[in-house]
């Protein structure tokens, strides 16, 4: 069976694997740009005293709602507490900052036109950031928040905060930057959580990757979004970050509640309690294997997992692993995609009529969309224009 080598990072693929990602950053990043063009169109009298107080409180009721929502639809999954709790404390922060600054604004006159932030302020701001990050780091990385290394990413942030607010440097740009330096230092582990599922799932679209991404990008422009902020000066520019922060977190809800249990809790879980036999992989077993998937077509299954291989050959996980990368030179994902792309050639070649929905079903991918995604980006071509050269030869 041919393969395709692992070959890191391709722009080609990259683009057709992540374009709805990329379009949903763009369109959200166009609408703080707009947003941030129209607020100085709004009054500041009417902004300070009917917009921004509404805006406040739409927060503070979904990051409540959100708290409760999570604890009661935690279904034992630690990541939900997690996200529970940071809801919790987020409600905390938005209650005690709404109270600061509606002093604030009592005291502001529109004739002062401006106002900025304090640097123990920033620091408020890179709290929420820091509380909205560590969903996603918990995610990538089951059992990664826990005080020492939650205190460790917040450290550097407090000691900036420090130097800005006892010595006459302005720090606050610095303040300013840092949700956007976490954000890029988190998806670099995005890849990491790829290549692990690559190496455990033949399907890897019903995993938490593209969500996980899409919740970067949100905080990324988030980020951006703070960053700007904290360098203009006119009160009505907190419109676009108020709203922009009850869009994160309504979606987040819907996104959290209603997602499957995260596969690498399920992965944790397989693998504490797997066998610990360690086999050698004899020379035999490529041919085994290879029979096995001939002949069965275990990968006509959506759910077909690297530890269904254990049928036939007498591997643990990780010595599975290093024998489909030794003998294949490539992951297990990119293994049984071969083997569903070919079968869908198969098909196409020999029954012309059947539609895209079906030749899906039959291959083993999980909906056409998906099939077309994988088909394009593994050929170069859709299927539609496959099916064509293959009919002019």
């Amino acid at each position: 069976m041919k393969t395709n080598k692992y070959t890191g990072f391709s722009l080609r693929k990259f683009l057709v694997e992540y374009r709805s990602e990329m379009v949903f950053g763009f369109v959200l990043l166009a609408g703080v740009v707009v947003s941030y063009g129209l607020a100085p169109l709004i009054p500041i009298d009417i902004f300070l005293s009917i917009i921004s107080p509404m805006q406040n409180t739409a927060i503070i009721t979904v990051t409540l709602i959100n708290t409760w929502a999570m604890a009661r639809h935690s279904e034992g999954i630690r990541v939900r507490y997690v996200y529970a709790w940071i809801m919790g404390v987020l409600s905390l922060i938005m209650i005690a900052g709404v109270t600061y600054r509606m002093s604030v604004n009592a005291e502001l006159q529109p004739a002062d036109g401006i106002f900025s932030f304090e640097g123990w302020e920033m620091l408020g701001g890179d709290l929420i950031a820091w509380l909205l990050l560590a969903y996603p780091s918990e995610l990538l990385h089951p059992g990664w928040l826990t005080w020492k290394n939650g205190l460790k990413r917040l450290l550097p942030v407090v000691v900036l905060g420090v130097i800005d607010m006892l010595t006459p440097w302005d720090l606050r740009w610095l303040l300013a930057l840092v949700p956007v330096v976490w954000v890029a230092l988190l998806f670099k582990h995005v890849r990491d959580y790829r290549r692990y599922a690559e190496e455990n799932y033949g399907s890897v679209e019903q995993t938490d990757e593209k969500w996980v991404i899409r919740y970067l990008v949100m905080i990324f422009v988030l980020g951006c979004s703070y960053a700007y902020l904290c360098i203009t000066e006119e009160p009505n520019r907190l419109f676009t970050q108020q709203w922009l922060i009850f869009f994160i977190l309504v979606y987040t809800n819907d996104q959290v509640i209603f997602r499957s249990k995260p596969w690498i809790e399920n992965a944790a879980a397989e693998e504490a309690a797997e066998e610990e036999a360690k086999t050698e992989p004899g020379a035999e077993y490529r041919e085994k294997l290879e029979q096995w998937m001939e002949t069965e077509k275990p990968y006509l299954n959506p759910e077909f997992r690297l530890n269904d291989l254990r049928q036939v050959l007498p591997l643990n996980r990780t010595y599975l692993s290093q024998f489909i990368h030794a003998e294949y030179d490539c992951t297990f994902y990119q293994f049984v995609t071969n083997y569903r792309i070919e079968e869908a050639k198969r098909l196409m070649h020999d029954k012309p009529g059947l539609h895209i929905q079906e030749i899906a079903e039959q291959c083993g991918f999980s909906s056409p969309t998906v099939f077309g995604r994988v088909f394009a980006r593994e050929t170069g071509q859709t299927p539609t224009e496959w099916l064509a050269q293959f009919n002019n030869k």
